[in-house]
């Protein structure tokens, strides 16, 4: 399937979410985040997929909000946010949820929802010269894209709403420093470290991945003994994977695993 504002490159069991619309700064549009869900379902539901690496063309990651699009429209634009955030959410949802892990490689700008997006992915390199937007508060606007809830497990409530509330702008080695990305590499490199990293992954354990990821989903809204449960009935699936038989018997073999994924 073919979108406007993004693209699916697969190799192997890796496969790459390319955003397109680098000369317009990949801006978040009703567009693009009709394309994001269809792109979210069509990856979530390949199984083949072991692995994302989410890039972007042109210098800048993304914009965030196609703001541009609002002047013409604010007499519907309640309800205009509500179809693109009704959208762009239930993606994020089901890429959250998937087996797969979700890697990103940020370059430029990155504001506005992106940031949600990008501190929702399980690992993030970014190059050097990468700046982190808020924008929000800039347009009377407040959190959506999974932002207040991401950026709170990756740097804490206080800080992100710190960084929400000021408006802030923050450089990449800061990112680095409160957690808010995991890897900094100059710009000739942050995306071959980005494709190592998803390869890696796309050759682990990918339903045990998924356990872990869905996981980490419900640590903080669980009592002890709630999670405790979870973890148990998660790690029996796992025990019954041909990925756990698989690495099981390479260790009493003295072997490295070759993992499926199944």
């Amino acid at each position: 399937m073919t979108y406007d504002t993004m693209r699916i490159e697969r190799d192997g069991g890796l496969a790459r979410l390319v955003l397109t619309q680098g000369s317009r700064g990949n801006p978040i549009n009703g567009e693009f985040c009709r394309d994001f869900l269809l792109v979210a379902n069509e990856l979530s539901e390949d199984r083949s997929v072991r692995a994302v690496l989410v890039v972007a063309e042109g210098k800048n990651f993304s914009f965030g909000g196609d703001i541009a699009s609002f002047t013409g429209e604010l007499d519907r634009l309640p309800l205009m946010i509500k179809r693109w955030t009704a959208d762009i959410h239930a993606g994020i949802a089901r890429l959250s949820r998937m087996n797969a892990p979700v890697i990103a490689a940020v370059q430029g700008v990155c504001a506005g929802g992106m940031n949600g997006v990008v501190a929702g992915c399980d690992y993030v390199v970014a190059a050097e010269g990468a700046r982190f937007v808020a924008a929000y508060a800039g347009i009377g606007f407040c959190a959506d894209a999974s932002t207040s809830v991401t950026l709170s497990h990756r740097i804490g409530i206080a800080r992100a709403k710190r960084f929400l509330l000021l408006n802030e702008t923050l450089d990449a080695p800061t990112a680095l420093s409160l957690g808010m990305i995991d890897d900094l590499a100059p710009a000739d490199e942050y995306l071959a470290r980005a494709e190592a990293v998803a390869r890696r992954l796309a050759d682990g354990p990918t339903r045990a991945f998924g356990e872990i990821r869905r996981l980490f989903l419900s640590v903080e809204d669980q009592p002890l003994e709630t999670q405790l449960e979870f973890e148990a009935q998660a790690l029996a699936r796992c025990a019954g994977t041909a990925d756990a038989r698989e690495a099981i018997t390479a260790f009493a073999e003295k072997r490295k695993p070759t993992f499926t994924g199944a």
